[in-house]
């Protein structure tokens, strides 16, 4: 059977409903553009009750930040919203824009696509910590430090990577770096720390209790107002690597490559937010997708279609 696809049913689509893809779609609709969101609802900081660092918003709770921008988004006439997975992207067979697929079955047609799926954490298989991800233990100290109100921090090491947590942490408390096998730092390495005030600890660690006690091995219970961790990340949606979109590896996982207006190396597809960098928080998401949703937006006016480079 074939499926008969209106030519540009929508301008752009926009998938994933989370800061960046908030941020693209606000462009767009200014733009009095064809948008349709589709989004799963696994926003990433669904498990942190406040947000912090966003200029204007700092200190409110995450989830009322989006609900206040899907609200203000919806007011546009020409955005349409769906809640749902997008499980395929393909170009049209005619090079004309491309079909969105979602988990229902539904096809959806857009001159342009702006991926904004975000990304999953994958932590390291601790007991106890993935139920504190987000409320006691953290990826980003710009984000969650402030608030341990300079007190003990440990920093549960995943790689050479978790050098960088441990150094920059002594700004917002008092840091042990928990090795926990991951890596042994260098004489070099040592000196930086110890240069810092860090405490080196090499017992491994049993679990994770309480607000955010750290049980080692040999039964020390160290107490801590908070934990950070190197999560290893991979993207939230499928979509760009159906779509063969370049891909570069970030110290944490491969991200989307992007040039300065969001364009993937796929003609047409524009990426934003923590799935097109290598790090991210709030502030650069919605910074990537207003970068976005402009680009996207002038491609339309000026064919200007050019992929960022291979």
């Amino acid at each position: 059977m074939t499926i008969q696809h209106p030519a540009s049913e929508f301008d752009v689509i926009v998938v994933g409903g989370s800061y960046a893809g908030l941020s693209a779609a606000t462009q767009l609709a200014r733009a009095r553009r064809r948008i349709l969101v589709i989004d799963a609802g696994q926003r990433r900081n669904r498990y942190a009750h406040h947000s912090h660092g966003f200029l204007g918003q700092d200190g409110r709770e995450a989830s009322a930040i989006v609900a206040d921008g899907r609200a203000q988004l919806m007011k546009y006439p020409t955005v349409r919203w769906l809640e749902g997975s997008a499980v395929k992207a393909e170009a049209a067979p005619d090079g004309d824009g491309f079909h969105v697929t979602l988990a229902d079955g539904r096809v959806f047609d857009a001159r342009r696509l702006v991926l904004a799926g975000g990304v999953v954490d994958e932590l390291p298989p601790v007991p106890g910590l993935a139920e504190r991800w987000g409320s006691s233990a953290f990826h980003c100290p710009y984000c969650h430090g402030y608030e341990l109100e300079q007190g003990r921090i440990g920093v549960l090491a995943t790689g050479p990577l978790s050098m960088h947590h441990a150094m920059m942490l002594p700004d917002w408390g008092t840091v042990t770096l928990l090795l926990n096998g991951a890596f042994e730092p260098d004489a070099e390495q040592q000196a930086s720390l110890a240069a810092r005030g860090v405490t080196l600890e090499r017992a491994k660690v049993r679990t994770v209790s309480g607000h955010a006690t750290v049980e080692l091995e040999d039964g020390r219970a160290l107490e801590m107002d908070g934990l950070f961790v190197m999560s290893r990340t991979h993207s939230g949606s499928p979509l760009a690597e159906q779509l063969g979109c370049g891909m570069d590896e970030g110290p944490m996982g491969a991200f989307v490559r992007t040039d300065m207006v969001k364009a993937t190396t796929v003609a047409g597809v524009y990426s934003c937010g923590d799935a097109a960098r290598a790090a991210g928080n709030v502030a650069m998401a919605v910074a990537d997708g207003t970068m976005a949703g402009v680009g996207a937006h002038q491609s339309l006016i000026f064919g200007g279609v050019a992929a960022a480079a291979a």
